[in-house]
């Protein structure tokens, strides 16, 4: 068995452990649609890949007028993704490989993503990555989402983790400043490949420019492995 040390590995998810954006934005859309009538389209999706739903709200909230609190608008937009979700999610073969992987090797994993726990928790049973993957954040437990540390920083307290043992899979720019931030290492895997020149994925350890279609699990297992 291959000996991976100290490290512990925080995951994003949406993005970099399953394809969930485009259920995302079908039930963003439809929100919208309801709340204003603004069209939204997938070129203004992109533009909040990466942020947390809590954030995403509230700036639609002030910017569109919505009288609906930023509570109920969470709570009507978890719906609607929810039922999308549950009727198919798909995991990234080699994401599902690594987590195999490295749950036989005995590293401590974690989730920590923007989403609300209820959608973590739906996402991670209705793909069967709940049989590796127990450790859950949501940014609606910590102060601050992502650029912000906090969620990968509770997600390491939980582990019993250091940040520096950490290595972070992390789909999007913020979410790259938050590793950086939270003194973690990371691994970038663009969902949005026009993306990977953003400065926040410059410091990455490893970058897959390509996103998904570029990341391995045997890639991600090397870089894993302590300097010697």
């Amino acid at each position: 068995m291959r000996d991976f040390g100290n490290t512990s590995v925080i995951f994003d998810l949406d993005g970099t452990l399953v394809d969930s954006e485009p259920n995302y934005y079908e039930a963003s859309r439809a929100l919208l649609a309801e709340y204003t009538g603004r069209e939204y389209t997938w070129a203004d999706n992109e533009q909040y890949v990466g942020i947390s739903s809590h954030e995403t709200l509230a700036r639609w909230r002030r910017e569109y007028g919505i009288d609906a609190s930023v509570a109920e608008l969470i709570a009507d937009l978890d719906r609607r993704y929810l039922e999308l979700a549950r009727a198919g999610t798909h995991v990234y073969p080699q994401m599902r490989k690594l987590v195999e992987r490295l749950h036989e090797a005995g590293v401590p994993m974690a989730v920590a993503s923007g989403s609300s726990r209820a959608a973590i928790e739906a996402i991670l049973a209705g793909t069967g990555l709940d049989a590796w993957l127990t450790t859950l954040v949501s940014a609606e437990e910590v102060p601050r989402g992502k650029p912000a540390p906090d969620v990968f920083l509770a997600a390491a307290a939980l582990l019993g983790a250091e940040p520096a043992e950490c290595v972070v899979f992390e789909d999007a720019a913020p979410g790259a400043a938050a590793a950086r931030a939270a003194g973690m290492r990371c691994v970038a895997v663009p969902y949005v490949a026009a993306h990977a020149d953003d400065p926040a994925f410059a410091d990455a350890e490893l970058l897959f420019r390509g996103g998904q279609s570029e990341f391995t699990a045997q890639a991600a297992l090397d870089v894993l492995m302590p300097s010697r």
